[in-house]
């Protein structure tokens, strides 16, 4: 039986997946890399698209020293931190306007339900044409990539408040800014704190798409040129680059959500 935190009226979610790191974990994966290395060493075909570990720690090693992987990921970073500040707060309220007024849902809902389905890459042609080619175009995209998750979900949030909660207070005297602040923002918290993780995931993936197909700079743009040119070590590198930020950007998640609603983070667990 699930158990309903105090003052929300909601189901407790985890806000971020927590990263489990394990001695097994590492174990594993560095057998199968020290497996692949052999491979690859002992002259077996592995074809063209499987280079040895070693490689690719020696080009990750090569974009660190030149300082190119810093300049890309500065401008990566940038892009996808002022695009989740741009559309995850626009979403945020708009989201809590439309989940406290029925008449204003009723107005966008549609609008809403008919744009949120197209692909957000989609868009990055019309932005281009509206907004040039410059950093505005792309900004934008991965703004209105991170915007809809994080109004759905305040939507939901807003929506799904136990109206018993807001007649309690209403009945203690609250007034609107005190029934705002104290019961609608905690009670909506858990999935606005979900819609930020959803917002941060697209964000990044967005920025990740809109810079290989219209930048030249950021990690996106040294993918798509490793794949132009064949560069396959330096290609798996940035493989392991984006993987790295996608697990700082849950980490980031996760610190956040323990600091502003520390009662709905999930508790690790011992297995």
């Amino acid at each position: 039986m699930s158990r309903m935190p105090t003052g929300t009226g909601q189901a407790t979610v985890p806000a971020a997946l927590p990263v489990r790191w394990s001695v097994r974990f590492v174990f594993v994966w560095m057998a199968i890399l020290a497996a692949l290395e052999v491979l690859v060493r002992s002259g077996a075909d592995t074809g063209f698209f499987l280079p040895a570990p070693s490689a690719v720690v020696t080009s990750l090693w090569k974009m660190i020293a030149n300082g190119s992987l810093a300049a890309n990921l500065s401008a990566t970073m940038s892009r996808i931190l002022l695009g989740l500040l741009g559309g995850a707060g626009l979403g945020v309220v708009l989201g809590l306007a439309m989940g406290t007024s029925k008449r204003l849902r009723r107005v966008l809902d549609p609008l809403v339900a008919a744009i949120h389905p197209i692909p957000r890459l989609a868009f990055f042609p019309l932005l281009i044409v509206v907004l040039g080619v410059g950093e505005t175009s792309k900004l934008a995209a991965v703004s209105l990539g991170a915007f809809f998750p994080m109004l759905l979900n305040t939507v939901a949030g807003v929506r799904g408040m136990n109206p018993v909660h807001l007649e309690l207070a209403r009945n203690y005297g609250a007034d609107r800014r005190q029934m705002f602040l104290h019961v609608l923002l905690p009670g909506s918290m858990p999935l606005m704190l979900t819609g930020l993780r959803l917002s941060t995931n697209v964000a990044f993936h967005s920025t990740i798409g809109v810079e290989m197909v219209g930048s030249r700079t950021g990690i996106g743009a040294m993918l798509w040129l490793s794949w132009q040119t064949f560069r396959i070590d330096n290609l798996y590198a940035l493989l392991i680059v984006i993987a790295a930020i996608g697990i700082g950007l849950v980490t980031l998640i996760r610190w956040i959500s323990i600091r502003t609603a520390p009662w709905i983070v999930e508790k690790p667990t011992i297995v």
